[in-house]
């Protein structure tokens, strides 16, 4: 994402495999065909999202190539994960607190989910990410479940653009962290955002609904809410202005 004069990353994973599970889908761009990243986001521990050796591999090839290394952005006490990886500053955020980068301000937001990387660290944090420029503004909402926040953080930072979580929800259990895309959608509409983006869907098998079924029904549930033409499906290596 471009914004602010800035090249971020958000929980950047370039994994053709993820311990037993393989990657359906080919990133849209090569680590080394990147430009310069100036931040990188992670939105919580989990090892889909906080993936070491694709971060590893960033800030490396950032300073092969552009000769620094990016900051990092994240949760509180997640920077022991990441504090050996080469970063040029690590910025912990708790929930509603903001970091400036120029022009760019970066609020950790909350979500329904929860933050530990194995079973006896769940004092980590977690959650999304507001990205606000001038005019501009972008809302990442991480992993989580329909909750009330959604209509906080559109009362209060009222982002433009939604990128909103769709697959990992079969069995149903899983929405107690996961929005399906019937969620996805309630969620966008608390916003009150212009345009949604959905993610987390069709890269890695996480769960036991079909790989196509969450943009058939998130295509579903557009047309009845009346907001079709408000949703963008990106296509991997494919750039889209706003």
């Amino acid at each position: 994402m471009q914004i602010g004069g800035q090249s971020v990353l958000i929980d950047p994973n370039f994994a053709r495999w993820l311990f037993v599970l393989k990657r359906l889908r080919r990133p849209g761009l090569r680590i080394a065909d990147l430009p310069a990243i100036d931040a990188v986001l992670v939105t919580h521990a989990h090892f889909d999202h906080l993936h070491r050796p694709s971060l590893r591999a960033l800030v490396q090839n950032n300073l092969r190539r552009r000769g620094f290394a990016p900051s990092i952005i994240i949760p509180t006490h997640v920077s022991d994960l990441v504090s050996d990886l080469g970063f040029s500053e690590i910025i912990e955020l708790d929930w509603w607190k903001t970091s400036r980068r120029g022009n760019l301000a970066v609020t950790l937001v909350p979500s329904r989910h929860w933050g530990a990387r194995i079973l006896k660290d769940s004092h980590r944090g977690y959650g999304g990410f507001v990205l606000k420029s001038g005019k501009h503004s972008v809302y990442h909402a991480g992993d989580t479940a329909y909750f009330a926040g959604f209509s906080e953080i559109g009362r209060r930072l009222a982002p433009e653009i939604a990128l909103l979580p769709i697959g990992a929800y079969n069995p149903a259990q899983f929405r107690n962290v996961h929005t399906n895309p019937a969620d996805a959608m309630r969620a966008f509409l608390d916003l009150k955002s212009r345009w949604m983006i959905p993610m987390h869907y069709g890269t890695f098998r996480l769960s036991h609904e079909p790989v196509d079924e969450p943009l058939q029904l998130l295509e579903l549930e557009a047309e009845a809410a009346g907001t079709k033409d408000r949703v963008v499906v990106m296509e991997e290596g494919v750039t889209r202005f706003f």
